[in-house]
């Protein structure tokens, strides 16, 4: 089903049951954390979104309710190295595993491969995305080659040339000294 949000309210257990199948596309604006990591530029830019729904059943005959997102944007950053503009292409494909309890969770993610979360009738999947975008972000976003030649001196001609005419306090005692 296409649409244009993503739920803010998913059962997912049902939404597995049933093999759901959700698809639209967003606004970041719509991203309130997203509009302030890239400093309110790029609102219009289009968050790409989808979510399918699986019910799988382990070895032990268990339901697995299990949620797979996957999410195509572009996010106007700051370069680290020339401290100018760059389009940071983010793409998440992310399978997530649900459990009964914060307890059962806490202690099934550090061995799982997919992530690992509780199940709620109430699960945001407008949060999960903007989560997902953010933890996809680079630490340190960069050009791969800047557009513009950087700097890359440490010191400055006018400082040395400043520091080459300032008067040494100790050189008019040795004037005194040699009597010139």
């Amino acid at each position: 089903m296409k649409q244009e949000s993503p739920p803010k309210h998913l059962d997912v257990r049902a939404f597995a049951h049933a093999a759901g199948l959700l698809a639209g596309q967003d606004r970041l604006s719509k991203y309130e954390r997203l509009v302030q990591e890239t400093g309110g530029l790029g609102a219009e830019n289009v968050l790409e979104w989808s979510a399918r729904g699986e019910l799988r059943i382990d070895d032990s005959g268990a339901e697995q309710v299990w949620l797979h997102l996957t999410l195509d944007t572009s996010l106007p950053l700051t370069c680290q190295r020339c401290m100018g503009p760059v389009d940071i292409a983010v793409r998440v494909r992310q399978s997530y595993r649900f459990c009964e309890s914060e307890e059962s969770a806490a202690a099934q993610d550090a061995e799982a491969e997919e992530d690992v979360l509780v199940l709620s009738p109430d699960f945001s999947l407008v949060d999960l995305i903007e989560d997902e975008v953010l933890m996809a972000l680079p630490l340190v976003p960069r050009h791969e080659t800047c557009p513009v030649a950087l700097k890359l001196t440490v010191a400055d001609p006018d400082f040395d040339a400043a520091l080459a005419e300032k008067t040494q306090p100790f050189a008019a005692l040795a004037k005194l000294k040699t009597g010139r």
